[in-house]
């Protein structure tokens, strides 16, 4: 998996490719435990490289949006692939962590 992190302003963005499996899972898990020693609140998982998500990718989202949480912090989701979001619907994680279409519409949901 390929993990590209930017900024926007106050907005960081996690670009995520390929397959986020118990493989890649840890690797996603410490550059976002990185991210969460910063200070920062806003937070989008850009989603539309993402090819498949297994329940220890989808534990790294739960985790994040606890944190987020904690933070009084906002999280969101763009560009599911359909079989993506899927996954997210049918595990409920679809309530938990918004999810945009796009990444514009994403970023104007969390300013």
């Amino acid at each position: 998996m390929d993990i590209e992190v930017t900024q926007d302003s106050e907005i960081s963005v996690f670009v995520l490719r390929g397959r986020l499996d118990a493989v890649s899972a840890p690797q996603l898990e410490d550059r976002i435990g990185l991210w969460f020693e910063q200070p920062g609140t806003r937070l989008i998982f850009n989603l539309e490289g993402l090819d498949y998500v297994s329940s220890a990718g989808l534990r790294v989202f739960l985790t994040s949006a606890k944190k987020m949480k904690t933070r009084d912090g906002k999280l969101c989701m763009a560009g599911l692939r359909p079989n993506v979001k899927e996954v997210f619907t049918i595990s409920g994680f679809i309530t938990l962590i918004p999810a945009y279409d796009t990444l514009g519409a994403a970023k104007d949901a969390i300013r």
